[in-house]
């Protein structure tokens, strides 16, 4: 297994394969302004898979991919099934904001993938449109019925923002009452773009799970899974599960088991940090497998210890200015 400077267990990779996408959602970028990579400055579907193919010959059992929105990127599928053909790969996701993911949901079923993380920030169509400043509600609803019909694990993600989507918490909870969906609520962060100023959190992770708690008092605590970054809940007579992550507050810093990777192909080793290691530019330079292998392994062996020490090693250069399409969410 791969493991890191603080006896860390590394399996999983998120794996960011577009900065593109067709919301707008305000928390993760500015209205306008921000300008995409060119087709050059992204890592190539051969460039991702060889990276995966080394980490998953290191130990990463697990692959989650992100955006930006992934299917906004030509040949996704084809992509997917490759990945999900590697030896050794356990299990493979995606992250997706479901506008363009309903007609293929069927094919995602036929390839393998048996989770999708549904970015939902709020069941009100005006607010949907407030949030995301596009009006695609009625799509993503569609997909997510899509991935019922066809058994797909459904974690629908909800990040709460004070004064936006306080309001859809309890609505949110309900879909659990019916729906075998686990639905997870993320509290604020400060990648937006640099399109206005992160003022601090308002809803952190206990102030959100005490509105849970006052409007479902049968609400449960239940066992997390190995290297949960949700701490999740069940309420009594519903369906499906409830989780809260502390993605400002890092509370699950301790269990990291993730590396993530841009789609100008920087790792990072922290949601938080700066990037420690340009695996596109290792491989377009003609560092053979081996040498690439050294090198991921040397970037795993400076991991800081949690989200906060990463921060403070940023701001030393430069503080958070990325759009979270950006990094891969």
């Amino acid at each position: 297994m791969l493991t890191d400077n603080h006896g860390r267990t590394i399996n999983y990779l998120r794996l960011a394969v577009t900065d593109r996408c067709n919301l707008r959602c305000f928390y993760c970028m500015p209205e306008h302004g921000l300008d995409w990579l060119e087709r050059k400055e992204l890592m190539s579907y051969e460039e991702m898979l060889r990276t995966c193919t080394l980490l998953v010959s290191m130990g990463v059992q697990k692959i989650r991919i992100t955006g930006g929105e992934p299917f906004v990127r030509r040949d996704m599928l084809r992509f997917l099934t490759a990945l999900s053909r590697l030896d050794g790969l356990d299990e493979l996701s995606i992250t997706t904001n479901g506008v363009l993911t309903a007609p293929l949901v069927p094919k995602l079923k036929q390839i393998g993938i048996k989770s999708v993380n549904l970015s939902l920030d709020t069941l009100d169509s005006n607010r949907f449109f407030a949030i995301t400043r596009r009006n695609e509600f009625a799509k993503v609803m569609h997909t997510l019925d899509e991935l019922l019909e066809h058994d797909i694990d459904v974690k629908i993600n909800a990040v709460v923002m004070d004064g936006q989507n306080t309001q859809d918490i309890i609505p949110l909870v309900q879909l659990t009452r019916e729906l075998p969906v686990s639905v997870r609520f993320i509290e604020e962060m400060p990648f937006n773009g640099d399109d206005h100023t992160y003022k601090g959190l308002e809803w952190n992770h206990l102030r959100i799970l005490h509105e849970i708690r006052e409007a479902f008092p049968l609400l449960r605590k239940i066992q997390d899974p190995a290297y949960s970054t949700s701490a999740n809940y069940h309420v009594l007579g519903h369906k499906g599960n409830v989780g809260v992550i502390a993605a400002y507050s890092r509370t699950f810093c301790g269990t990291c088991n993730r590396l993530r990777i841009t789609p100008q192909g920087e790792l990072k080793n922290c949601l938080y940090d700066d990037g420690v290691l340009n695996i596109k530019d290792k491989l377009r330079a003609g560092l053979n497998n081996e040498q690439i292998k050294q090198l991921l392994l040397d970037a795993v062996n400076k991991r800081a210890r949690d989200g906060w020490e990463a921060e403070r090693a940023r701001t030393l250069t430069r503080g958070i200015h990325e759009s979270m399409a950006a990094i891969g969410g």
